[in-house]
């Protein structure tokens, strides 16, 4: 009889000492799904709680975690740390496959997704990525948030501080962490993704904060691509969580039944050519 799913939480230390604070939805399943969430974000927004659930119910085991420097995880908020928040990627799946669990894939939310992404690119261990709302061209949408002439700002003053509409300030923008930032080309790291690692780009035609261009991009440089347009949805899919559920739980499920049969025919002398789909 099969025991009943459970919630726990769990601290996982990254390469720099800081400790990364998670919950697991354990679906008593060594198949694991890693959820990621975006730019001052967390691991309780809806889109990650709601797809860990969601996994979860189906039988797959997800664990949703802070970044460095995000939500109960130690360490500082930086505006750029992409590859830094690659690392702590990289010890949350060294940690589970320590713990004897198979990393099914990796899902991420806006900056979440090009974490993934860059983690696909640069460890090749992973087979099945979901990228949603992920920015494709990380020039955009800085000055926004900075302000008119960002960069001579701060080659000035060296940083900028990002104030709310009350004048209070929510972060810090060091000129490290630009140049971080600016220095993170998306398109080569896409490039650069195995054939083999199946990935998947949802995002919504309403999205004000990513335009949905960005999803037409990652289509053009990455090999092995699905592509899912959601209509009318926004940047975190407000209205659209079950149609965003059902179609990352039909790509997840869908591979990793393929990857069984796969090994099944290699038993049996026989491997089944992969097929390039598109919803």
């Amino acid at each position: 009889m099969r025991k009943e799913s459970e919630k726990r939480r769990i601290i996982i230390r990254n390469y720099h000492g800081e400790n990364l604070v998670g919950i697991l939805h354990d679906a008593q399943s060594t198949q694991l799904v890693i959820v990621c969430h975006g730019f001052q974000s967390s691991k309780e927004r809806i889109p990650m709680v709601n797809l860990a659930a969601a996994l979860e119910k189906d039988g797959i085991s997800a664990f949703r975690f802070d970044f460095a420097g995000n939500g109960e995880s130690e360490g500082s908020f930086q505006y750029g740390n992409y590859y830094r928040e690659v690392e702590d990627l990289h010890a949350v799946i060294q940690h589970f496959r320590e713990q004897k669990f198979v990393i099914t894939a990796i899902v991420g939310h806006s900056k979440g997704g090009n974490v993934a992404l860059l983690y696909a690119s640069e460890y090749k261990d992973v087979h099945t990525v979901v990228n949603i709302s992920g920015r494709f061209n990380l020039l955009k949408g800085m000055e926004g948030r900075l302000g008119k002439d960002f960069v001579k700002r701060i080659k000035q003053d060296g940083f900028i501080d990002v104030k709310n509409r009350r004048g209070n300030i929510m972060y810090r923008v060091t000129k490290e962490s630009l140049m971080d930032r600016l220095s993170t080309i998306t398109h080569l790291a896409c490039l650069s993704i195995p054939q083999d690692c199946r990935v998947l780009t949802v995002h919504g035609s309403k999205d004000e904060t990513v335009p949905s261009e960005d999803a037409l991009d990652f289509d053009k440089f990455i090999s092995n691509h699905e592509l899912h347009i959601v209509e009318g949805a926004d940047h975190e899919f407000t209205h659209h969580q079950d149609k965003l559920t059902i179609i990352v739980l039909q790509f997840i499920k869908t591979h990793h039944d393929k990857d069984i049969d796969k090994s099944k025919g290699t038993q049996h002398g026989r491997v089944d050519k992969p097929l390039r789909s598109r919803f």
